[in-house]
């Protein structure tokens, strides 16, 4: 086995995987509220620690090169986007990092799910529910939907709270997630979680009436670390092709016999 070959490709396929997730990032540079992914690298250890093989056995040389890189966890950034002035009535921001809208979402199989989003463009369906623009009913601070009166001008105030004609209708849910780890995605900027429900409701919310959240991507930092990751890619990729010309060497030519 050529372990340099082996280290090579490991270190090609990871940078691989990360230039794929900053050009997802990239391809959502104008998407409303998305929060981009972060991709890590983890060194893997020598083969003989991580197999635990005994110590007269092992190579010295080969643990001292490393067992090469392996794709780390994938961690979404949740920093809070620049916010957007709409003038939309229905449309509400988040400023602050770990605060989301709940949001009920149709499980195709059947029955709902309560989620969470930070993409605040709303608006009223034909049934008069508030729900997002990828049709996800809004919800209040009591997990019900939100029901608006037609023909009557709508106004969402900075603590959260939907006046129509003045008159108080219901309070927009505003959760906060101290621990935004627990979240998943799933598509148009909907987050899931798993085990015990994660949301803290919060009494006095802070909201932005008339403006939506930019997405998080930088487009330079993202281009830059995109590149990188190519470049190591690329290094990586030519690594292979020099050891691979290296063994020709070897069997053709260090290798031949001669009479």
């Amino acid at each position: 086995m050529n372990y340099g070959l082996y280290l090579s490709a490991s270190g090609a396929m990871t940078n691989h995987y990360r230039q794929d997730v900053y050009a997802n990032n990239l391809a959502n540079v104008s998407t409303t509220a998305f929060k981009p992914d972060m991709p890590t690298l983890r060194q893997r250890a020598p083969e003989a620690i991580e197999d635990g093989q005994r110590s007269d056995i092992s190579h010295r040389l080969l643990e001292r090169l490393g067992g090469g890189v392996l794709a780390g966890r994938q961690h979404i950034d949740f920093t809070a986007g620049t916010v957007q002035r709409t003038g939309n009535p229905l449309d509400a921001a988040l400023p602050d990092d770990d605060t989301f809208f709940a949001v009920r979402v149709s499980d195709p199989a059947g029955g709902d799910e309560l989620r969470l989003t930070r993409d605040g463009r709303f608006t009223r369906a034909a049934d008069g529910q508030l729900v997002t623009t990828t049709g996800h009913q809004v919800l209040d601070v009591d997990d019900q939907p939100i029901i608006l009166r037609d023909g009557h001008a709508v106004q969402i105030t900075g603590g959260g709270e939907i006046l129509q004609d003045g008159q108080r209708v219901a309070r927009i849910q505003v959760a906060r997630v101290a621990d935004t780890a627990q979240l998943t995605k799933q598509a148009a900027n909907i987050f899931a979680f798993d085990g015990a429900d994660p949301r803290q409701i919060l009494d006095q919310p802070h909201v932005e009436p008339g403006f939506i959240e930019a997405s998080g991507v930088n487009p330079i930092t993202t281009l830059m670390s995109m590149i990188a990751a190519s470049k190591a890619a690329i290094g990586n990729t030519e690594l292979i092709r020099y050891q691979d010309v290296m063994m020709d060497q070897a069997v053709n030519t260090l290798g031949r016999v001669t009479a």
